[in-house]
């Protein structure tokens, strides 16, 4: 067994942290022992347990929130600072592990692991879950691609729209799908008719996810059925949820418009939906909530960018909208309603292409990938 330390910033279930500790459950199968490292509390943790994942949390004195993209050029200089200073203690832990390499499972474990593989003496390898781009990242993108092409000996990409936004030279690097565990995803039940039809949003309330353009759009559609949201915020977007609640109301959606927050099994609400809406503003890295919809036999519309454009195949086992484009979306939803017939056509190919996504099939994919690195470094 090869023991290798998946390092996070963040304990909160988010998509990316969900997609990764899916995978070290099953790393094990593939010759790759698991170590958690977290520099938070929180949610994750157990959710580790549960899969059988041992998991540390470091006394960093860090505070993942202390820094953002968003924040000023001093608050990221004095958020590095910090980083650096976590990093140091990571590596002492990780030494005193054993642990023969580190996965950077965000961008600031890349900052933190950097010091941290330093100081253990070994390989960090980055798991990106987020395209480095200067519309997401601002001008730090290019800092961040220069910084994994310098430290980063392998490269494990959620899709080949991340991949294309790294600087991978000549190291090994991977496109590894976020593997959906597709035993846990309950089968969805026949498309209803058109006035029963229920539409679903499926994400996190943040301002790039969009749901502020579903809620234009709905405004727009000649059908009127009722539109569930499901999730809530994780990383201080309170100020957006009442602006979208605000919006409900200005545009009468008050009678069709629930936003439920997070809920225990987000996946039984999909099944339980006929329709899924997925429109984020920005070019999704990858899309797992699409793939999780499409397994749960939904008649899935994401935006026509990023990941989702890398699993839906246009007309044949979903919609894809150009993004941020609220009438084409309402136009969209109005079809998708009118036409049981397509819905359910589109909802059973969806299954089938859901399959290319299984977890196991991911975890050997990233597993391969861990071992072509450390078998590079190591004598022959």
């Amino acid at each position: 067994m090869t023991k290798v330390a998946l390092l996070s910033h963040s304990a909160a279930p988010s998509g990316a942290e969900l997609a990764w500790a899916r995978m070290a459950r099953r790393f094990p199968q593939h010759g790759i022992e698991p170590l958690a490292v977290l520099t938070e509390a929180g949610p994750l943790q157990q959710i580790l347990a549960d899969a059988g994942v041992e998991a540390t949390v470091v006394d960093t004195g860090f505070a993942s929130s202390s820094v953002s993209i968003a924040g000023s050029r001093l608050r990221w200089i004095s958020g590095a600072a910090r980083m650096v200073r976590a990093g140091w203690r990571i590596g002492g832990v990780l030494r005193a592990a054993g642990a023969e390499a580190v996965l950077a499972e965000s961008t600031k474990a890349l900052l933190m692991g950097t010091v941290a593989a330093r100081r253990a003496g070994i390989p960090l390898i980055w798991h990106v879950h987020d395209r480095i781009s200067p519309d997401y990242f601002g001008p730090v993108a290019l800092i961040l691609r220069a910084l994994g092409r310098v430290v980063a000996r392998g490269f494990i990409a959620n899709s080949r729209t991340t991949r294309d936004t790294l600087w991978t030279g000549s190291r090994p690097a991977a496109v590894v799908y976020p593997g959906v565990d597709l035993t846990s995803v309950p089968g969805g039940a026949p498309q209803r008719a058109p006035e029963e039809a229920r539409v679903l949003m499926l994400g996190r309330l943040a301002p790039w996810k969009g749901q502020d353009l579903v809620l234009e759009a709905l405004a727009r559609t000649r059908t009127e059925n009722a539109v569930r949201f499901v999730g809530g915020t994780l990383f201080g977007e309170h100020e957006y949820a009442d602006q979208l609640r605000r919006r409900t109301a200005e545009l009468g959606l008050g009678e069709r418009v629930e936003f439920v927050g997070n809920v225990s099994e987000p996946l039984t609400e999909a099944a339980a939906a006929d329709v899924v809406v997925h429109f984020s503003r920005l070019a999704e890295p990858f899309g797992q909530v699409v793939v999780e919809a499409m397994a749960a036999h939904c008649a899935v519309i994401a935006a026509a960018s990023g990941g989702p454009t890398e699993i839906i195949d246009d007309g044949v086992d979903g919609v894809l909208v150009p993004t941020g484009d609220p009438v084409l979306l309402a136009a969209a939803i109005d079809r998708l309603i009118d036409d049981r017939d397509l819905r359910t056509r589109l909802a059973d190919r969806a299954a089938a292409r859901a399959e290319d996504f299984g977890i196991d099939t991911s975890a050997e994919q990233a597993a391969h990938l861990i071992h072509r690195t450390l078998d590079g470094r190591r004598p022959r």
